[in-house]
């Protein structure tokens, strides 16, 4: 790629969460020179009458025009494509982001329920599940930041040392390259996994190893890119450790992969991503294992 990220599909359903979404989104492509691309789906599966079926494709137009209008008065050098699709709305999302080669999905996580549009929600969980590319998921707790203020200053990345985790932190560092971030690099060790009275020495010792073994890995990677960097090791389910440290060290965004290990000290970052995904009072930017190194 010429540039980090050249462009972005923003869905929407004409919801609050959605423009969420869009405000990250919009903030993201400003600052990195990406072109956007507005998409809305009206759900095929729901069954109305064709006079209703026109109204939701008349609210789609409007959901679309509302963020490009949106996107174009914030930075008029944004390149911005709308349109709107019938379909089922994960499947059209993923499906235009591949057929345009679109390097992120920008979407909030809560939207509208019953005929008068699509549950973001559900459909979010999907993509995430699923998109080959970053999703840059936005919780309802940041429905209220204007674009000015979307931050990108501080990005906390969650490591269990897999490749999963090894291809979000080259994304994360990218991006701290890019927007001039500081960078956290955290690992959970995670005694609740520990069965008994007594911790376990030497498992202890081994999970506090490999730990300080990934962290290592993104200080030096964020070091050779010049990137500002500190590591730490954190006690407690993953979950926990990641939403403590991003509310204690006032992080602007968690990168972090969809997919990582399973089995005795290790966690499932899939699971993790989720969860922070879903409790988050600020937005995940979440990588597949699939995507592109940048």
């Amino acid at each position: 790629m010429t540039r980090l990220i050249e462009s972005i599909l923003i869905p929407t359903d004409g919801s609050e969460g959605a423009l969420a979404g869009a405000r990250c989104g919009i903030a993201l492509a400003s600052r990195t020179g990406a072109d956007v691309h507005v998409l809305s789906v009206v759900d095929v599966r729901i069954g109305v009458t064709d006079g209703a079926f026109e109204a939701l494709e008349k609210d789609a137009e409007d959901a679309v025009d509302r963020i490009a209008t949106l996107a174009r008065e914030y930075d008029s050098a944004l390149e911005v494509t709308t349109a709107v699709r019938q379909g089922t709305p994960f499947h059209s999302i993923r499906e235009y982001a591949t057929r345009r080669e679109l390097d992120v999905v920008a979407m909030g996580t809560k939207g509208r329920t019953g005929l008068d549009g699509v549950l973001l929600g559900s459909v979010t969980e999907n993509v995430l599940r699923t998109a080959r590319t970053p999703v840059l998921a936005v919780p309802p707790a940041a429905a209220e930041s204007a674009i000015d203020d979307v931050a990108f200053d501080q990005l906390l990345l969650p490591t269990d040392g897999s490749d999963g985790a090894a291809i979000a932190t080259g994304w994360g560092i990218a991006l701290a390259t890019r927007l001039g971030s500081t960078v956290h690099a955290v690992y959970s060790v995670d005694t609740s996994r520990f069965f008994g009275s007594q911790e376990p020495g030497d498992l202890l010792e081994a999970l506090e190893r490999r730990g300080e073994e990934a962290v290592e890995t993104v200080r030096e990677r964020a070091a050779a890119a010049g990137v500002s960097v500190s590591g730490t090791l954190v006690t407690g389910p993953p979950t926990d450790a990641v939403l403590t440290y991003a509310a204690d060290r006032d992080v602007d965004l968690i990168v972090m992969g969809t997919h990582g290990r399973t089995g005795i000290g290790q966690w499932f970052l899939g699971s993790v991503t989720e969860n922070v995904v879903r409790e988050a009072d600020v937005s995940v930017f979440c990588v597949p294992v699939s995507a592109e190194s940048p």
